[in-house]
């Protein structure tokens, strides 16, 4: 009877439970909207950085737009109306994820300062609830889409294949405003980061957030664009695509409603589990960093029970892979190692980007003998911290495809990213801590209350370098799955087997060019960030200059004015490296499909390796500088101190700008390649 219901009623329990988390995010919304938000310094400070955050925002979505219009076009023209739809759905959902969750995290960075003089567990409280309504409005909004979406297309049209096939545009929506946002909010960051660090602290030696570098507020607002509004369109992206790349294998591999239906209760369970880990980290006072990683811990074991229950109700007489039968227990232990690979994954970035374990400290020690060793270290680092991941991956591609076949990739995968909810808050925490500090210093706070806010900010760096390594390692799954996709859709359509030959030339050509791809992107991010930085390094010397009372609290910055600076450069030099997925994929695509199949294989290779070695080699960067402030090596404007602030500098336009924003090129380039099938390869079907 419960089995029947969830075959009849699956995706509608899940849209259900998706309200559910809604329904929690504006209760959260409301506890941290409602809390103590200090002192009318406090309230300017934190106003200026809700004022420019908004504007860049308002600016990047006009700007995106004007491209989603043709791309609309190209694609309704292409592929029909229906997955035009799609594409408006997926590309707004994935906006209003990251411009609500940033425009509570706006505000709650001045509240949890205000906790800060409270005491410790108040002020993680605050952080981490105005980071899960991030998290909950991510999986939410994203569970939401494709569910009412595919029960609206599936009961308009008379095959189910058609209301799948225009998920896909969904897909596409949501990848271009997560390109978009990555790119855009991770320039904005870190040009004004580093345009802030390499004037203010390594030229005029100005403490971090120190009211009178002017480019501080710029670095504030560039938090929350590129972590909260960026970090939230990028793994709304991952989540639906993951989502959507479970109910294409499902229908093409397996065939039955069951298969379609499961990764949707996945979702919508996970969600439930996500909101008791949320529980465990308001309820249950711990230190920090194990406060945020039992959360996710719970989650996950509340999860996996119910996966358990779910699996057995849904596919009661297991299930059939062409000739080959199942029990069902096959697809649940797939969903367990998506599991596992999440907690795998938040372990092994936290060794490597945090200041208790070796790597980092390594780095901070390097630090005393100069700048070239302190890179040459984080360097090292970022390579060696890629041996882990990839190998897990590589073991749970390994577990599930011997389990279950591409679908229990994909089951992984969902199950992995289901957990969405929990784990995106921990990486919304770290701008609201990192803000928090910086009001805390511009409002003249004590330094009890600054010591309180440094502690949080370090655990949130953490956790950020943890979240980015989350969901580059989903992404690779992720793009296995779609890989996958691709060449069943292919088979289907061509109406053969289609193979892809090492010995073929043509593959072997898409290989090189695909594996070509993440570098030639990268370069464009970090030289976009690098000509920000140098605008701002340009406006901070100018400014000094021209108001020397600046420097002795006389005259007040303009810091509207490097705003501005890093908004234009933002938006103005995010859009070629955008467009290079679209390019490189519709230009192979003329070279036959067994090319384009090697262009997705080699994107998938490098982008995984340049992705996770970039974000961990800049946690750690980071990590190294503070665990010196710390009082380590020389502490605090010491020869180690200013390597240590060269390494971070290097670091922050791979953390937080080029290594993530491979993420969401990588399925780009996946779901354009099944988007364009039926245009490109029309010729070929026999």
């Amino acid at each position: 009877m419960l089995a029947s219901f969830l075959l009849q009623n699956g995706i509608t329990l899940s849209i259900a439970l998706a309200v559910v988390g809604l329904v929690f995010a504006f209760i959260l919304i409301r506890q941290v909207v409602g809390s103590d938000a200090g002192n009318e310094k406090m309230a300017q400070i934190a106003g200026a950085i809700q004022q420019g955050a908004k504007a860049y925002l308002n600016r990047q979505i006009m700007a995106v737009s004007l491209i989603a219009v043709v791309m609309l076009a190209a694609v309704w023209w292409l592929r029909g109306g229906l997955t035009a739809a799609g594409f408006v759905v997926g590309a707004v959902c994935s906006m209003a994820a990251g411009y609500i969750g940033m425009m509570i995290a706006v505000r709650a960075n001045v509240r949890t300062a205000q906790a800060a003089s409270v005491g410790n567990h108040p002020a993680l409280k605050v952080a981490f609830n105005g980071g899960a309504v991030t998290g909950l409005l991510v999986v939410a909004l994203g569970l939401l889409s494709v569910g009412v979406f595919y029960l609206i297309v599936r009961g308009a049209v008379d095959h189910a294949k058609h209301a799948i096939d225009s998920l896909v545009g969904l897909a596409l929506g949501s990848s271009l405003i997560s390109v978009f946002a990555r790119l855009g909010g991770g320039i904005y960051t870190k040009a004004a980061d580093v345009g802030a660090d390499l004037v203010g602290k390594n030229e005029q030696n100005l403490n971090e957030d120190d009211p009178r570098n002017p480019a501080t507020i710029a670095d504030n607002v560039g938090d929350n664009v590129g972590d909260c509004a960026g970090m939230a369109a990028d793994v709304f992206e991952t989540y639906a695509v993951s989502l959507i790349g479970g109910v294409l294998v499902g229908h093409l591999t397996v065939g039955t409603d069951a298969a379609v239906i499961y990764p949707f209760v996945l979702c919508g369970l996970a969600i439930i589990a996500s909101l008791i880990g949320i529980g465990w980290v308001n309820f249950v006072k711990q230190e920090a960093t194990t406060s945020l990683v039992c959360g996710v811990a719970v989650s996950g074991l509340v999860a996996a029970g119910l996966f358990w229950w779910a699996t057995g109700e849904i596919f009661p007489a297991g299930l059939k892979i062409g000739e080959q039968a199942l029990p069902h227990a096959n697809l649940f232990y797939c969903a367990v190692v998506g599991l596992v690979m999440t907690l795998l994954v938040v372990w092994i970035t936290n060794y490597y980007t945090s200041t208790h374990h070796k790597p980092v400290r390594k780095i901070a020690k390097a630090s005393e003998t100069g700048h070239a060793t302190n890179i040459i270290a984080g360097i090292s680092i970022g390579n060696q911290a890629t041996l882990l991941p990839v190998l897990a991956i590589a073991a749970s591609i390994w577990c599930c495809y011997d389990l279950a076949g591409l679908y229990g990739i994909a089951i992984a995968v969902v199950s992995m990213l289901s957990l969405s909810g929990i784990v995106i808050s921990l990486d919304a925490f770290g701008p609201i801590t990192d803000n928090a500090g910086g009001i805390a210093v511009m409002s003249g706070l004590p330094e009890s209350v600054r010591k309180i806010t440094d502690e949080l900010d370090a655990v949130g760096n953490t956790m950020k370098a943890v979240t980015k390594g989350y969901a580059i390692a989903s992404a690779g799954l992720a793009a296995m799955v779609l890989f996958g996709s691709y060449v069943e859709d292919l088979q289907a359509f061509v109406g053969h087997k289609v193979s892809f030959d090492l010995m073929d030339p043509k593959v072997v050509i898409g290989m090189f060019i695909g594996g070509l791809l993440p570098f030639l992107f990268t370069s464009f991010c970090m030289s976009a960030v690098g000509n920000a930085a140098g605008a701002v390094v340009l406006e901070v010397r100018r400014q000094i200059g021209l108001k020397p009372g600046i420097l002795n609290g006389s005259e007040t910055p303009d810091y509207a004015q490097c705003v501005d600076i890093v908004t234009k450069a933002a938006l103005g030099q995010m859009i070629v490296p955008a467009l290079l997925p679209l390019i490189f994929v519709i230009g192979v695509s003329y070279l036959g499909m067994e090319a384009l199949g090697g262009v997705l294989i080699g994107t998938i290779v490098t982008g995984l390796f340049v992705g996770i070695s970039m974000t961990s080699a800049g946690g750690a960067w980071d990590n190294a500088k503070k665990f010196i402030e710390e009082g380590n090596h020389g502490g605090k404007g010491s020869f180690g101190h200013q390597a240590a602030v060269t390494g971070d500098t290097v670091g922050d336009p791979y953390k937080d700008t080029a290594g993530p924003a491979v993420n969401p090129m990588i399925k780009v380039v996946n779901i354009l390649a099944i988007l364009i099938i039926p245009i490109v390869f029309k010729a070929v079907v026999k």
